[in-house]
């Protein structure tokens, strides 16, 4: 008997599963992945009032298994995915789900379906995997070149590039933990050398598109970026890209040299204050 009913409880979900739907979208300029999730009442055969605790239960169950696909695929860095740092237990889908944010679920005019919205902020993705306690130390060239300081860093990576290692060229798609190398394949950035609580309030870096960095005022820049990188940015263009996947940009040695040379400069990759530019497709991804 126990068996039947557990049978029963599964069949009925599974049931209930097929007359959902989700749609949302990944969005890495604001960092978020959002969906909505909707239960059509009707076919469920759901009668209201008496039906709407079973619908509004319904919809939170079902959240984690519908969004689950679209979460995993997220790209950590240019060889992990979130699927394989839980495969590999650096983390907890439980770590994931906690960051979800939720509005109470609404029934549309007719009555006839409910949904309800919800969302994961990606920024408290990344606060969970960075765990160093101090910066990595940032080393300054041997012989550094004379530099001004600037306010911030501005990676500029919206146009096929080559891909280093390879044959081939792509554009650059967005990660939380994204690396920046010069053009002699020396490491200029990576999440360990930004200050921990900076990493995990702002993460390591932000994307934007080209239409964001050439707006009509004096510094050219949307006001959000000016939060992030100042009225006076080192603009640098991207020479290549590299990574299994192409997250990873690649700008000249003597870009590199205008930000290790000054220790001012130096401190913008402490404190994340780097704006990745690229193509409009990278920046948003339609859910399903």
């Amino acid at each position: 008997m126990k068996l039947l009913i557990l049978f029963l409880l599964v069949f009925s979900q599974n049931l209930y599963s097929q007359e959902m739907t989700i749609r949302g979208d990944l969005e890495w300029e604001q960092m978020e992945l959002g969906a909505t999730i909707t239960l059509n009442l009707q076919r469920a055969g759901i009668r209201l009032p008496a039906g709407r605790s079973q619908a509004e239960a319904l919809l939170e169950d079902e959240f984690s298994d519908l969004i689950r696909p679209h979460l995993m695929g997220i790209q950590v860095d240019s060889s992990s995915t979130i699927a394989d740092l839980i495969n590999r237990g650096e983390l907890t889908p439980a770590a994931i789900y906690g960051k979800a944010r939720s509005l109470p679920p609404a029934l549309s005019p007719d009555m006839s379906v409910m949904s309800a919205r919800y969302s994961i902020n990606l920024t408290g993705i990344n606060a969970e995997l960075i765990r160093h306690s101090r910066p990595q130390r940032i080393h300054a060239p041997l012989i550094p070149a004379s530099v001004r300081n600037y306010t911030g860093i501005i990676i500029i990576a919206d146009e096929s590039l080559p891909v280093h290692g390879r044959t081939t060229t792509a554009l650059a798609l967005p990660c939380l933990f994204p690396k920046i190398w010069d053009s002699e394949m020396d490491l200029v950035f990576e999440r360990n050398m930004i200050e921990p609580e900076t990493g995990r309030a702002m993460g390591v870096v932000c994307y934007t598109s080209r239409e964001k960095i050439m707006r009509a005022v004096p510094s050219s820049l949307d006001d959000a970026l000016i939060k992030r990188v100042g009225e006076n940015p080192l603009r640098i263009m991207a020479r290549g890209l590299f990574g299994a996947v192409p997250t990873d940009p690649i700008i000249d040695k003597e870009d590199a040299l205008l930000i290790l040379s000054s220790e001012h400069n130096r401190q913008l990759l402490r404190e994340g204050r780097i704006v990745i530019v690229l193509d409009k497709t990278g920046l948003k991804k339609s859910i399903p």
